[in-house]
């Protein structure tokens, strides 16, 4: 990949018309050779490109217009956009002519805020890109109102809802051209086999022979059109694809059998005989219509999980504006709006809790199936479901912006990126259809100088054999389609994988590397000891501990301030702090410098703790922490914290190491509470006194020694080390999910989602490799076969309509083995 500079842009838009792994090649070269383009990624099963580039030397309207060059079609484009700036399409009414167009195209780009309006004519649409904080799509709506037209609503930028309507005019148009070829195919074939119908005897042979060229010459201009407009694209541009080999196989067929019917005299065989091959070419046209017809309905299945998350998304929300409570279309929902939600609704966008009190049923996202109790300043998500209470919140994230939308465009990432397993598909796909044209022109070849007389007639079959046998359809889907699956079945379960090469790694995993705090303990610690030096009381201890940690956010500190409230203490702030990361804190206090930390900061600072060495050790021997307290340079007690492992944690280390995998863990607490932490969890190598800077160095020591590593941690505190392994794995819940701090992110605060995503990872990629197997051997297998090896030994020939059989039902099952991955569980299998 090609180094990304600074003032990059990224795209994904929607192409139509490609067939096989060829087209896919194709698209991908012509748009990287482009100036300007940093990477580009096609994939075929979804039928959308992704594209980085250079925006100050390519636009995308360029890239646009090379693709569509090419002779595909091209879709909406949905383009990553500055913060705080969104882009929708407007659906207009009442537009009649090109003055319209222009007219409501001013009345949107003079709103304060909007920084672009497009208005498609034929469309109905405006696609309308505006700085949130300045404008709103109600501004918009009285605007297009008060000049007379029609608000139809918003669409999406990427609209599933015309895509899948575009999906299903292409099904329906499908679905047309396959009836009429089968339909047809019956009736030539029944003519093309005159002596075993009764019916047909007393017809003269030339005239059924006219007739039977008529049906079979509207049977591809009508049902083959698609697979000639698209080989003669492909031969415009000097390349070859599926249609290709189609196009070229039953028009011998067709051509052959013409200069049949109309010059009987030059092809009739020496007994006067005249076979034509008209049935061949129509069933052909027929059997490839029905695997392009169960493909295509095959694939739309492998979009499942993006539609079930679309649709969890509420329609409406009830706001209050102006003192009344209005319904209106959640696109309408602004940032800052108050919002209603009764009991049993969806809570329509995230937010915040202003009044009321209610338990939510949060299991879309975490699948937790118990309720979670919101009051007051508690966060809530879009699309979870208020169950008892009568709640109003404050809206925070709206549109694209929601965690709902941004785990949508995730996945929908994930399910467009590319494997590294598919560069040798891709590779073969590039050269594919010229070797299998240069393949079956030797067939015919040798069939004609060697086959049975007459020898045009084997020579001929065996040539489109060749061509309709060979199948790059299966290779171009063979890696997308279980991606896309298997992408997709990791977010119904609350696995978010960022992208294909993620989703491949994780496979090859052979270690495992912990946080503790927060990861595999609860993250929530608490003071179990007090031990004062001599003239130091307890009470005094804990208010200058809970005191110094007030200004503080770590866990430890937290559970200090929380005690001292607990006993009534009045706390007061720090005139000065700082944490010493991997050490402790140190701070100024009514006058007095304080220390609070570990036994290398008290030797760092020259602080003896001899007079509480011994309890220390038998904290530390107990598992627990120790926290050393000095002031202005002595030594005045400790506190012993302590924090317990989460409820599945034992399970999950021993579930990874029954799979093979090592597990380690990686802490900066002291090295005696860090191996009692290991030793409850299963964990038998643990390094500890590592400072958050020193992780990533750990794990790079790993790496260094052959391992393939994945740190699991927060997401946030150990970034370092999550950029640095192989696969980086967060474990977030509800709004504190960090989409971007990782490879993989579990959603749900639970360490056997871990088990399972390693296992969605090696049953997807074991799918892919059971996909290109299939796809390889059926090709290495099924042309030697139509080019007629075996016809020496058994005298057997492969006709054309057998392999066109054979191809359409390559293309179908390599789909219906990666659907499969839709019944994945949570089991891990241990091969």
């Amino acid at each position: 990949m090609k180094p990304v500079s600074r003032s990059n842009d990224s795209a994904i838009f929607t192409i139509g018309g490609m067939h096989c792994a060829a087209c896919v090649r194709r698209v991908e070269n012509a748009i990287r050779e482009l100036e300007g383009v940093e990477e580009a990624a096609v994939n075929f099963a979804s039928e959308k490109a992704s594209v980085i580039f250079d925006s100050t030397k390519i636009s995308l309207e360029e890239i646009r217009g090379k693709v569509q060059e090419l002779g595909f079609k091209v879709g909406e484009i949905a383009k990553d956009l500055p913060a705080g700036e969104r882009e929708i399409v407007l659906a207009v009414g009442g537009m009649n002519c090109a003055a319209c167009v222009r007219r409501v195209e001013g009345l949107l780009g003079n709103l304060p805020g909007v920084r672009q309006a497009e208005v498609n004519f034929a469309a109905g649409t405006a696609i309308v890109r505006f700085d949130q904080g300045a404008t709103n799509p109600e501004q918009f709506r009285a605007a297009l109102e008060g000049a007379g037209y029609a608000w139809l609503g918003i669409r999406e930028e990427l609209s599933t809802d015309r895509e899948q309507e575009a999906r299903r005019r292409e099904m329906r148009r499908l679905t047309a051209e396959f009836i009429l070829a089968a339909v047809l195919s019956a009736v030539i074939m029944a003519g093309s086999m005159p002596h075993m119908f009764s019916w047909l005897r007393g017809i003269p042979h030339q005239p059924l022979l006219v007739v039977l060229f008529a049906l079979t010459t509207l049977v591809l201009a009508v049902s083959g059109r698609r697979f000639y407009v698209g080989a003669w694209t492909s031969l415009r541009h000097g390349t070859a694809d599926m249609n290709t080999l189609i196009a070229i196989g039953t028009f011998s067929a067709w051509l052959y059998s013409t200069a049949v019917t109309f010059l009987p005299g030059v092809f009739a065989s020496p007994g006067g005989e005249r076979e034509v091959y008209f049935d061949s070419a129509v069933m052909i046209t027929a059997l490839i219509l029905l695997g392009r017809l169960l493909e295509a309905r095959a694939r739309s299945r492998t979009s499942d999980a993006i539609r079930k998350l679309m649709g969890l998304a509420a329609k409406t929300a009830r706001v209050i504006r102006e003192g009344e409570e209005l319904d209106v279309p959640i696109d309408l929902v602004v940032k800052g709006d108050r919002v209603v939600v009764r009991p049993g609704e969806k809570i329509p966008v995230d937010g915040v809790v202003t009044d009321g009190a209610s338990s939510v049923d949060e299991s879309m996202l975490t699948g937790e199936p118990l309720p979670v109790e919101k009051g007051p300043g508690d966060e809530v998500i879009g699309a979870t479901v208020n169950k008892t209470g009568y709640i109003t919140l404050l809206a925070g994230n709206v549109g694209a912006q929601t965690v709902l939308a941004q785990i949508v465009q995730m996945v929908e990432k994930a399910q467009g990126s590319k494997a590294p397993v598919q560069r040798l598909a891709d590779k073969v796909a590039s050269v594919f259809v010229r070797v299998v044209i240069a393949i079956a022109v030797v067939t015919f070849a040798a069939w004609y100088a060697f086959g049975p007389e007459p020898a045009f007639i084997p020579a001929m079959l065996s040539f489109m054999s060749v061509l309709i046998v060979a199948c790059p359809c299966s290779l171009g889907l063979a890696t997308p389609t279980a991606i896309m699956v298997g992408t997709g079945k990791g977010a119904e379960l609350g696995i978010l994988i960022k992208d294909a090469g993620s989703l491949e790694q994780a496979h090859r995993l052979t270690t495992v590397v912990f946080d503790k705090t927060g990861t595999l303990t609860r993250g929530k610690p608490r003071v179990t000891d007090l031990v004062t030096c001599k003239g130091v009381q307890e009470d005094a201890l804990l208010k200058l501990a809970g005191s110094v940690e007030k200004a503080s956010e770590h866990p430890l500190g937290e559970a200090l301030v929380q005690m001292a409230e607990s006993w009534g203490l009045k706390l007061n702030l720090p005139e000065r702090f700082q944490a010493l990361s991997g050490f402790g804190v140190e701070a100024e206090l009514q006058g007095s410098a304080v220390l609070l930390g570990n036994a290398r900061l008290m030797a760092e600072r020259g602080i003896a703790i001899e007079e509480l060495e011994q309890e220390a050790r038998q904290l530390l021997e107990a598992g627990k922490t120790v926290l050393f307290i000095a002031e202005n340079g002595r030594l005045i007690g400790l506190a012993a914290l302590t924090d317990t492992l989460k409820e599945h944690s034992v399970e999950a280390v021993a579930a990874l190491k029954n799979i093979g995998l090592e597990v380690v863990m990686l802490t900066g607490d002291q090295r005696r509470t860090a191996e009692t932490i290991g030793r409850q969890a299963g964990i038998d190598r643990v390094v500890a006194e590592v400072l958050p800077g020193g992780k990533a160095d750990e794990i790079k020591r790993l790496q260094e020694q052959g391992r393939i590593v994945a740190m699991v941690g927060d997401g946030i505190n150990d970034a370092p080390a999550l950029a640095q392994a192989d696969i980086g794995i967060a474990i977030g819940a509800g709004t504190d999910i960090a989409l971007e701090a990782s490879d993989i992110t579990l959603v749900q605060d639970d360490l056997r989602s871990l088990v399972t995503a390693i296992g969605l990872s090696r049953r997807t990629m074991r799918t892919i490799k059971q996909n290109l197997f299939w796809a390889f051997i059926y090709n290495i297998l099924g042309i030697p076969i139509a080019a007629g090896v075996l016809y020496p030994f058994f005298g057997l020939q492969l006709k054309p309509v057998f392999a066109a059989m054979a191809m359409a039902f390559s293309s179908v099952s390599v789909v219906a083995n990666s659907l499969r991955l839709k019944r994945f569980r949570t089991e891990l299998s241990s091969r």
